[in-house]
């Protein structure tokens, strides 16, 4: 596990550099307004891309499961459908989320100092959402396969071309022009589209299993039944995720009404606890694969000891950094916000929620390995129960009676209830259950 594990874990670290150093460059060249108009943002961003998670996990475990059996055939199948429903989707979400950037910032209560700033933001997003829904499935699926390295290789591609072009766009440096907070979506997108196409070639030259090929462009042809087991799989899965995002945006439209200093210190929190969720999202995302993988082979004895390990795993390198989170806060935090007296409103919402990860992470690896069996019902029902029932209700019932202080409790005491949950259902009903491969 940690073989697979450690180019997985170092490749999110690096995406979340790639977000954090983009982030810097706007508050520190551009200004606490800078940092506040593309915070503002993150939920709904997260939001756009929340569909295709869901769908790329529920490709994950059918790749996982037919790479254990052995039968590549299928393999290239899956793969080609699950990117030709990625394209489709990015297409759909470019010209909708064209038309609602406006209205959706509005709605969730932008700040009228940085909702200009943040409306130009989000609709040049949106018009990158094909590329970026290609891009995120791709890297998924090679994961399926066990091969964690080659997304590792191509995200320290796109972080370098990113930490050059952000500042280069802010800067206007070798006259390239000055665009603002827009630089670092416009950065992105630019290293996320040479990436994929250096991408291509490298698979082609390696003679990848998941290469593109004349026979996995056949396969970009939809086939009813697997795009419905897709769907069975991916839809609940995307409607989790899609829910955690609408959780999001809620949270931030209480975080906004303490104005946009409040904005900020939300983002630079964020940032932070990226580092913190990523490696706990990192094993989950391991313990699916390798449980996928073993119920493909029918090895269902390992799935206990994946668990495990996982779990163990998760308390060891998440702790550690939850320790150095708190020992760090305060040089970490000023990085984005600098001396502001935004920062000490930062610290004190990262020692409120940053704790409750390693929970989080617990609950994520219970979730993971039942999904790896196709059991995505309950477990999903559980994590909206856990944001919708639990976390925004607290945030706002506590935001209104003790401040912005209120807003991060939520997240703790939805983490604690989760586990409980999930860890109920798996205990008392899903290792009860006769397991089989998904046909």
């Amino acid at each position: 596990m940690l073989v697979f594990l450690f180019p997985l874990m170092l490749g999110n670290v690096l995406q979340s550099i790639s977000m954090t150093l983009n982030t810097i460059f706007v508050g520190r060249l551009i200004g606490v307004p800078g940092l506040a108009a593309i915070s503002a943002f993150f939920p709904v961003f997260f939001l756009l891309i929340s569909f295709v998670i869901g769908l790329s996990s529920a490709s994950t475990v059918l790749i996982g499961q037919a790479h254990g059996a052995r039968d590549e055939h299928r393999v290239r199948k899956v793969a080609g459908n699950a990117l030709s429903l990625c394209i489709l989707l990015g297409i759909a979400g470019a010209v909708a989320g064209s038309f609602v950037a406006d209205p959706l910032l509005k709605a969730i209560g932008t700040p009228s100092d940085i909702l200009p700033a943040s409306i130009g933001y989000a609709r040049i997003a949106f018009y990158g959402l094909p590329l970026l829904f290609f891009y995120l499935m791709y890297t998924t699926l090679l994961r399926g396969v066990g091969d964690s390295t080659t997304p590792l290789y191509f995200l320290i591609v796109s972080t370098l071309l990113g930490m050059a072009l952000t500042p280069a766009f802010i800067l206007g440096w070798a006259g390239l022009p000055r665009i603002g907070v827009n630089a670092a979506i416009v950065s992105s997108l630019l290293a996320t589209a040479a990436t994929q196409l250096v991408l291509f070639f490298y698979l082609r030259a390696r003679k990848h299993p998941l290469a593109l090929n004349m026979e996995m462009l056949r396969d970009f042809a939809l086939d009813r039944s697997l795009v419905a087991t897709i769907l069975r799989i991916g839809v609940p899965a995307g409607i989790q995720v899609v829910m955690v995002s609408l959780a999001e945006i809620a949270v931030i439209s209480f975080v906004n009404r303490f104005g946009s200093g409040a904005t900020a210190a939300y983002g630079a929190v964020n940032q932070v606890v990226n580092y913190i969720q990523f490696p706990a999202i990192t094993l989950a995302i391991t313990a699916s694969i390798f449980g996928s993988q073993a119920i493909g082979a029918r090895r269902f004895d390992r799935l206990g000891a994946i668990v495990r390990s996982s779990v163990v795993l998760n308390y060891v390198i998440v702790g550690t950094l939850i320790v150095l989170g708190y020992g760090l806060d305060k040089p970490l935090l000023s990085l984005f916000l600098g001396n502001s007296p935004t920062l000490e409103i930062a610290r004190t919402l990262l020692k409120i929620t940053l704790w409750s990860y390693a929970i989080y992470g617990n609950m994520a690896v219970l979730s993971g390995v039942m999904r790896a069996s196709g059991a995505v019902l309950w477990p999903t029902a559980i994590s909206i129960f856990m944001v919708w029932g639990i976390e925004v209700p607290t945030a706002y019932v506590l935001s209104q009676r003790i401040g912005l202080d209120g807003v991060w409790i939520g997240y703790p005491v939805a983490y604690c209830a989760g586990l409980a949950l999930q860890s109920a259902y798996y205990f008392l009903v899903w290792k009860r259950r006769e397991l089989r491969p998904i046909v």
